[in-house]
């Protein structure tokens, strides 16, 4: 019996492991709203149940004075709730990354304590919701520009190694031309012209990241076209398109499949630079780059940069440590007969 790659991928205990901390770390993380955040969950109020987490409400609402988002921290509200025998459901940490608490006992940044665990920011911000988001945009810009950039690539190094010729002569001479730009110079210099964003950084960085697959597919589709399943195909009549993408493609997929997880690791740690030069997402966004550089300004808080130097270190090594099980799954010395 043949074993499948998923059997060879999980008989890597640290890529087995890696994976599923990734996988508990994506989904706490796409539910940061319900985990940290200045709003309540649930609130209970004369005889009527309120979701301020999922809905914006306004004083108003609860018997208030104003048209205007409450304050949900402050003594006033709290007092408008409680003066109707209502009740409040808070996440576990009742601050969101942009959340600044303005009731410190001591000037901000305060170390860790009961209600900060991770300690506060030099802008009273608390630090472990901040890492919870930073975590889920850094792992979101990474996903969706890999995505991105191994889809162009994998088609235009398909079409340079099965055509051949001039458009192989060209299309490297170009790569070799864009691949030598400074790309990060380049990155600066763009995002001090156009004011920086999520979709403008990652179109951005997408320009650049593309022909990271190129020659590996590349070279697939040069060995490829000329095997003889594939000169059987082009025979019995099969468009280039088909033979490419059905025939070829799936031959060449476990180099590819290997490469990904290290590109994704790649993009994280080019989002995480350009954060902390300040060219990255704008000021006040959810930023695992902007953590270090208030780290680098704040050395007599050291719960700052050695937080955020963990939790990079792991979400990276885990990447890691999958990509060298996809690459142990797919190596033909290990698929053999059990």
């Amino acid at each position: 019996m043949k074993v499948s790659k998923w059997h060879l991928f999980f008989q890597n205990k640290r890529a087995k492991w890696s994976f599923y901390l990734l996988c508990l770390f994506s989904f706490v993380s796409i539910f940061a709203e319900f985990i940290a955040n200045d709003k309540p969950l649930l609130i209970f109020y004369r005889g009527h149940c309120y979701a301020p987490v999922l809905f914006n409400y306004v004083e108003k609402d609860f018997n208030g004075q104003f048209e205007t988002a409450p304050n949900y921290h402050s003594n006033y509200f709290n007092n408008l709730i409680h003066q109707k025998n209502g009740w409040m459901i808070w996440p576990p940490i009742r601050y969101s990354f942009s959340t600044h608490d303005f009731k410190l006992n001591q000037p901000a940044p305060s170390p860790p304590s009961r209600e900060h665990l991770l300690g506060t920011d030099d802008r009273a911000r608390d630090v472990l919701a901040n890492l919870i988001y930073g975590f889920r945009v850094s792992l979101y810009f990474g996903t969706v520009l890999t995505v991105l950039c191994a889809f162009v690539g994998v088609y235009i190094g398909a079409i340079q190694g099965y055509f051949g010729g001039h458009i192989d002569l060209w299309g490297q001479r170009f790569i070799e031309i864009w691949t030598g730009l400074p790309t990060l110079y380049i990155l600066i210099i763009l995002s001090s012209l156009f004011r920086p964003g999520f979709w403008i950084l990652l179109f951005v960085m997408f320009l650049f990241g593309w022909p990271n697959l190129v020659a590996i597919v590349r070279a697939s589709f040069l060995k490829g076209r000329c095997l003889d399943y594939v000169i059987a195909a082009k025979t019995i009549g099969l468009s280039d398109h088909q033979i490419m993408f059905k025939h070829i493609l799936p031959n060449a997929m476990a180099p590819i499949l290997t490469l990904l997880p290290f590109m994704m690791t790649e993009n994280i740690a080019a989002l995480t630079a350009l954060d902390f030069l300040g060219f990255g997402l704008p000021p006040g966004s959810a930023s695992l780059g902007a953590l270090l550089a208030q780290s680098k300004s704040n050395l007599y808080a050291p719960w700052i940069g050695i937080s955020v130097f963990f939790t990079l270190s792991i979400m990276m090594s885990m990447l890691v440590f999958i990509g060298e099980g996809i690459r142990d799954a797919f190596d033909p010395r290990l698929d053999r007969a059990c």
